[in-house]
């Protein structure tokens, strides 16, 4: 297949479809340097999504609920499997693991108040516990990952859950990475490394060579909270039913699937775009594992990668999640790819800095160079000035509550009084891929391709 088009010299150029004008540029770019390239953000292929599912609100089958008179509950709890102090949060849309390193300490402090306002939790990821995020979340997960940078046993006792990191859906299967540029003087302290030397991170855990060992690394810090917290396992998408089923088995108080929509702060864009599988298939494969072993209820189920709006929210509850985790749309709330930066209230232009980078708002994916002009992800002392952590929180605390407040409003048009009763039967597929991945009906027809 060709696409032709005429040249401003009259001269005919036809574009191959295998050989387009990004795969050449991928060629010549490898060939010129022998490198592969590293960014940041996740996938940018178009893959079957939340998007392609829409809900069937009630109407004279089903009973809706006024949205001014009646509630609809959003509380959430999660960890009530083993830990004696399971995770109570007012909603189910959670901050996922971003590490300090990755983002500035400023960006930690922001996400730490916004999700106290609304009464969620936030995660550390990897490189250790900051005091601003410690001291600015009400409920914090303290994530042990394969590099154990930054691990540290009292912080794990300070923290309200803990997450083990089997992978991470942008690059299942690979470590991180924090390229020189962002490791200051304080994450190299934190992380126990040079400064200014590239970091990658193990993509194993140091001290276990299979599912057995999980078992052993859960009994581990069990023990050394007291069996209070919560205890997560995290797998990037790919295996997702035997992932599942062998945290459950491990004694996992619940599970974190993160599908290939995820984003990362630096990583190979082969990984990115050809490792892993979509997040609307690893959900509908999560929820059929831990029914498969009768745990629905018993262990709960967090999903990530891509969740954008309260629309998506609601849809990943529809389909069998307990909660949800928000990674890259917090970051754009703050004012990742926006073309102004706010600094004590005032709005200043990022444009020049965006085109430094050779890129411009709304295409940049530069998170990995530590040049970011809006000040999320860098450790410059200059360029972390940019975010306000006081303007940064309402931003994000707004992003979040009108999340809140489009999943309750789906909720409700359905007829539930709770956001955790939506179900699958409340959802058709617009595509045939979609109702293939999520299995459910095709709109307009009782058809479950491949069923």
């Amino acid at each position: 297949m060709t696409h032709e088009r005429t040249g401003s010299e009259g001269l005919s150029l036809e574009e191959s479809a295998g050989y387009d004008r990004r795969t050449l540029d991928y060629i010549q770019r490898a060939a010129a340097t022998g490198l592969y390239e590293i960014r940041g953000l996740g996938a940018k292929r178009k893959v079957a999504s939340f998007d392609d599912l829409v809900f069937l609100g009630a109407s004279l089958s089903r009973y809706p609920l006024e949205g001014y008179r009646e509630k609809c509950s959003t509380k959430t709890v999660l960890g009530t499997r083993h830990a004696r102090k399971p995770v109570e949060l007012a909603t189910p849309i959670t901050i996922a693991g971003m590490s300090f390193g990755a983002l500035s300490a400023r960006v930690k402090e922001s996400l730490g108040r916004a999700a106290t306002a609304l009464g969620t939790s936030t995660t550390t990821g990897d490189g250790g516990m900051t005091v601003e995020e410690r001291s600015s979340s009400k409920t914090l997960v303290y994530q042990c990952l394969p590099s154990r940078y930054g691990f540290n046993p009292d912080d794990v006792r300070k923290a309200d859950a803990i997450e083990i990191v089997i992978g991470q859906g942008a690059k299942p299967g690979g470590g991180g990475m924090l390229l020189g540029q962002k490791v200051n003087p304080r994450v190299a302290r934190m992380r126990t490394l040079p400064p200014g030397v590239d970091q990658r991170s193990a993509s194993r855990h140091p001290d276990w060579t299979g599912p057995d060992d999980l078992v052993i690394k859960i009994n581990e810090l069990r023990e050394i909270t007291d069996w209070e917290k919560p205890i997560y396992v995290k797998v990037g998408a790919t295996r997702v039913n035997h992932d599942v089923k062998l945290a459950i088995h491990a004694g996992a108080d619940v599970i974190v699937v993160d599908g290939m929509q995820g984003g990362t702060a630096a990583t190979q864009t082969v990984f990115i775009e050809h490792v892993g599988i979509p997040t609307l298939a690893a959900l509908r494969q999560a929820v059929q594992a831990i029914d498969d072993l009768e745990m629905r209820g018993k262990v709960q189920l967090i999903i990530s990668g891509g969740i954008r709006s309260g629309a998506d929210v609601a849809k990943a509850l529809a389909m069998g999640a307990d909660a949800v985790a928000i990674g890259q749309g917090v970051l754009m709330a703050l004012g990742c790819n926006s073309g102004s930066y706010v600094a004590d209230g005032r709005h200043v232009s990022a444009i020049e800095d965006y085109r430094r980078l050779g890129t411009a708002p709304g295409f940049c994916h530069h998170c990995h160079t530590g040049k970011c002009p809006v000040g999320v992800t860098t450790q410059d002392p200059q360029l972390e000035q940019r975010l306000d952590p006081a303007v940064g929180a309402k931003r994000l605390t707004n992003y979040l509550k009108t999340l809140n407040m489009e999943l309750t409003t789906i909720a409700r048009a359905c007829g539930k009084q709770d956001v955790h009763h939506l179900e699958r039967e409340d959802l058709v597929a617009l595509t045939v891929e979609a109702a293939a991945m999520a299995n459910i009906p095709l709109a307009g027809t009782n058809w479950v391709p491949g069923s």
